[in-house]
Order: structure tokens, then C-alpha cells, then sequence
């Protein structure tokens, strides 16, 4: 089949462009002509929090990708439309995360008019945001009714999509376990890369800072988790860096957490995972997480709270631990890691458990339900 892929891709960077990478090369493996198509704006500077939108360090992977979205240009999206439409598709996948891109994403695809001749399949990651906004509903719906099948990663999705769509074609396939990263290092070593204390146990924090992630409450708990214990926080702040940095003083915790402050290029991601001995989430709301499915790469026990999907991948006390959204319960699961030394017991059953979570799996599924 040919088959186009909307959504982010290099040189735009993050876990969204990963993962379309991962899944279009999966795609072509199994022999079908794949077409990336991406943003030439993906966001206005205004609208970014971050420090930068492109991969300046990485390398573009083998796949034809096409750069002409511009978010808030209508132009492009009706040059787009008649290019999506020539191209004859016999399947089009479009990568939906946040409603902002709802008016674009929504508009090519009607404008295409392909949506009675082919499978329109909306691979979404969240519906209903986290962080909302006014519009966002008219917005995520515009999107969604512009499809005709989904395929969701996490359960409460679909049923967020539900609200939307009646009598919706949804799939699910929880998100795959990320191959890009590399191989695990030896933690002492990654330890002493990062110039850290050898001496001491890592647990670790990573990705974008964004205050539904939970990060003020990992450092709630920290004091009256083992002493021994440190944190890293490894990811780019997009929202105050000083809020946080007052809260780690207020606590008395400057020598027992270690920000690295920036967006963490693929090359460095093994020497984070590779120095801790558990990945940390302890997200006020979530729907799947491509950060676990790193975790599960490298064959780290991955602690989650207990909200959206998370629960669906994180089996408790085999994996690592489901705990409420509280201080109190992260620090008590993080306390009986250490003093029961769970960490072996856990990282054979990972072994096992990522097994069902592949790149070709979602993409044999995505074909076989067509």
C-alpha cells in the first residue's frame, strides 16, 4: 500500500517525531511505500515553551519525509489538501496530540476529500489535554470527525474519543517500547559521566517540566526517602525553572537533586536511564507515556501514579509500583525499592513484560484491521 504519515518528523525533535519514526519505518519494513508528511511551522515562537523546536544534533532516518504544514498558515493546508488527495493513498495515519493543531490537521484531511474512499486513521495520543484551554473541544472535534477510525494508546482515550464521535471505529495497542536510544551502559560509569557521587542510588525524573507531571511532588517526598537516595532531573523546562529551584531550597534538598536543565539529545538519553536505578512519574494526569516505554528499553522499574493509562503499562509490584497522587505513597513505594532490593526482581519481569510492545506489532495491527 502507500500509505502517508501526518504528523511531526526531523527535523522537528521530541518523543512525537520518535515514535512517527519508529512507526513509519515499521510500516516499511513490511513493504509498503511510506510517506512522512510534516510541519514547515509546527508552532509559532510565541506558543513554544521551549528552548528550541528542531533536533540540531540528530540525523534523518531513512524515509521520505515532506515538510509543508505551516499550524497557522491556511494556505498551506489547502496546497497540502491537493497534494494529500494526488498522491492517491490507500491509507492516511494522522498523529494527533494537542488541540492547536486540530484546525490544521482537520482541515487538510476534509479538504482532501479522501474520507469516504480510504481508511483515515486518527493515531491519537490525547484528546481532552491537560492543560486546558478555551476552544479546545471545538477544536479536538473539528479533528476527529475529520476521520473515520482511530487508534488510541491508552484506554481512556477511546473513551475520550467516544464523547466526540458516535459509533467510533477505535483500536487499541499500548505505545511501543522506543529503539533508538542505544544499549545500556554500566551504571557506574554512566554515574561518573554525569559527575555524580558513585556512592550513591539515583532514582530519575525525565522529560519536559510541565506542572501536571508532578515533579513538585516527587521533591515533596524526597526528604523521607533514604538518604542515600538522590534525583536526577533530566528535561527542559516549560513552565518557571525558579519555582522549582525555590521549592528544592525550601526543603533543604540542594545536594540531593541534580537538574540537567535542557532538552536531552538521543545520543545522551542511555546515560541517564543507564545511571538510575528506577524511572519516576508521578504525573497528576497522563494518558499513555512514551517515557516508560524508554524505561522498558533499558530495562528499567518504572514507578507511575495512579491516573489515565499509566496503570496499563506499569503492572504493580512486578514492574514497579502504581501509587496515588501524593507524596506520602511515592515516598513509601520508593523506601520498600530500597530496603527490599527490588530492583533485580523487577527488571526480570520488564524482560518479559515489554515483549507484547513492538513497533511491528502496532503496525501489523494497523494493516490487519483495515
Amino acid at each position: 500500500m502507500k500509505i502517508i504519515l501526518i504528523g511531526p518528523a526531523f527535523p522537528l525533535r521530541g518523543g512525537i517525531a520518535d515514535s512517527n519514526h519508529s512507526l513509519a519505518l515499521a510500516l516499511q519494513k513490511l513493504g509498503h511505500e511510506v510517506i512522512m508528511l510534516s510541519f514547515s511551522l509546527q508552532y509559532p515562537s510565541f506558543l513554544f515553551p521551549g528552548k528550541s523546536q528542531y533536533d540540531l544534533q540528530g540525523s534523518k532516518p531513512p524515509i521520505e519525509i515532506r515538510t509543508s504544514i505551516n499550524s497557522v498558515n491556511p494556505l498551506t493546508w489547502l496546497k497540502t489538501a491537493f497534494w494529500l488527495k494526488k498522491q492517491k493513498p490507500n491509507l492516511v495515519i494522522t498523529r494527533f496530540w494537542l488541540p492547536f493543531m486540530g484546525a490544521a490537521l482537520g482541515s487538510i484531511l476534509k479538504l482532501s476529500g479522501l474520507k469516504n474512499s480510504i481508511p483515515l486513521i486518527a493515531l491519537c495520543d490525547n484528546v481532552i489535554p491537560h492543560e486546558n484551554r478555551v476552544g479546545d473541544k471545538a477544536l479536538t472535534s473539528y479533528f476527529l470527525k475529520a476521520n473515520n477510525r482511530f487508534l488510541v494508546m491508552s484506554k481512556s482515550v477511546g473513551k475520550d474519543i467516544s464523547s466526540f464521535v458516535e459509533n467510533a471505529k477505535i483500536n487499541f495497542h499500548p505505545h511501543p517500547v522506543y529503539d533508538q536510544f542505544g544499549d545500556l551502559q554500566d551504571k557506574s560509569s554512566a554515574i561518573k559521566s554525569l559527575n555524580l557521587n558513585p556512592v550513591k542510588n539515583y532514582i530519575l525524573f525525565f522529560g519536559f517540566i510541565r506542572k501536571y507531571k508532578g515533579l513538585d511532588l516527587l521533591l515533596e517526598a524526597l526528604p523521607t526517602i533514604n538518604k542515600n537516595v538522590e534525583l536526577l532531573v533530566a528535561g527542559e523546562f516549560y513552565e518557571s525553572e525558579l519555582d522549582y529551584k525555590h521549592l528544592v531550597e525550601k526543603l533543604g534538598l540542594s545536594s540531593r537533586v541534580h537538574f540537567f536543565a535542557d532538552f536531552i539529545p538521543q545520543e545522551n538519553v542511555a546515560t541517564f536511564f543507564s545511571a538510575c536505578d528506577i524511572l519516576v512519574q508521578p504525573y497528576r494526569s497522563a494518558t499513555q507515556s512514551g517515557v516508560a516505554q524508554i524505561a522498558y528499553h533499558f530495562n528499567k522499574p518504572i514507578l507511575v501514579t495512579n491516573v489515565g493509562g499509566l496503570p496499563e503499562i506499569v503492572p504493580h509490584n512486578k514492574v514497579g509500583y502504581v501509587v496515588e497522587v501524593n507524596p506520602i505513597e511515592i515516598s513509601n513505594a520508593l523506601n520498600e525499592f530500597y530496603d527490599l532490593d527490588k530492583e533485580l526482581e523487577f527488571i526480570e519481569n520488564i524482560k518479559q513484560e515489554k515483549k507484547k510492545y513492538s513497533w511491528s506489532n502496532m503496525a501489523n495491527q494497523i494493516i490487519n484491521t483495515l
